[in-house]
């Protein structure tokens, strides 16, 4: 939806219930206020669970019915993975929800009090009124199939930066104690890696010909199946 910022305070009229969340590992707060930015509801503990969120719902139930509103609106800052589970669920029980940029809510809070200090049940209110101001986003949460291609796609740039993470400490090492190594390996395959795990100095490599260490990195699991692939293959042949 691209909605510039009159028509997203409009969507906010006398009936809508306003709630900021300021979202947390554990523990959420949230803050209830009307269509005029005033707070009608003071901060309140939201547990990441599906008890918390069950409760949550009442209590959203029972401030809509309170107060009179016939609509309710949630909004949060994208903090890390944590909104995600209470998205799903808002999504579910037809509650909508946005999303405010976390520099809005430091330069609002600056604003506010000068302060730039972590508050969670003050952050639920700047972000409730940053809703009621129409300084938000529409996000897309995605489902199925897409968000399995998501998921898939992030594990695998996670365990990449792992991989990358863990060569980089191991060639530190070799410039160290065993900088001939890449002089021979020119880059981290199979035997590498066997070799590595077989004669990881060169005192374990001093005194052994070249037939010995072939047969040391053989026992080397990959290696050693590899191994008798190929020596299958040839008995075939023959």
């Amino acid at each position: 939806m691209n909605f510039n910022t009159n028509e997203k305070i409009n969507q906010v009229s006398e009936n809508t219930l306003v709630i900021g969340i300021d979202i947390a590992k554990h523990k959420h707060f949230a803050c209830a206020v009307d269509d005029r930015g005033r707070e009608l509801q003071k901060s309140f503990p939201i547990f990441q669970s599906r008890i918390g969120f069950e409760a949550f719902y009442e209590r959203l139930l029972a401030l809509k019915a309170t107060h009179e509103k016939q609509e309710i609106i949630v909004g949060f800052e994208p903090t890390g993975h944590y909104w995600m589970n209470l998205a799903a669920f808002l999504m579910n029980h037809g509650i909508p929800f946005l999303m405010v940029n976390p520099m809005h809510v430091n330069r609002s809070k600056e604003l506010d009090d000068n302060l730039q200090i972590k508050n969670d049940q003050k952050d639920a209110l700047v972000i409730a009124r940053l809703i009621w101001d129409g300084r938000f986003s529409y996000p897309r949460l995605l489902t199925g199939v897409e968000a399995e291609l998501r998921n898939g796609a992030t594990l695998r740039t996670k365990i990449q930066e792992d991989l990358n993470a863990l060569q980089n400490r191991l060639i530190r090492w070799l410039d160290r104690f065993f900088p001939e190594f890449t002089h021979v390996f020119k880059n981290f395959g199979k035997m590498a890696y066997a070799a590595l795990e077989m004669t990881p100095l060169p005192s374990d490599i001093k005194g052994k010909s070249p037939k010995e260490l072939l047969f040391l990195y053989r026992q080397v699991e990959g290696i050693r199946k590899n191994s008798k692939k190929a020596s299958k293959g040839g008995q075939t042949r023959n």
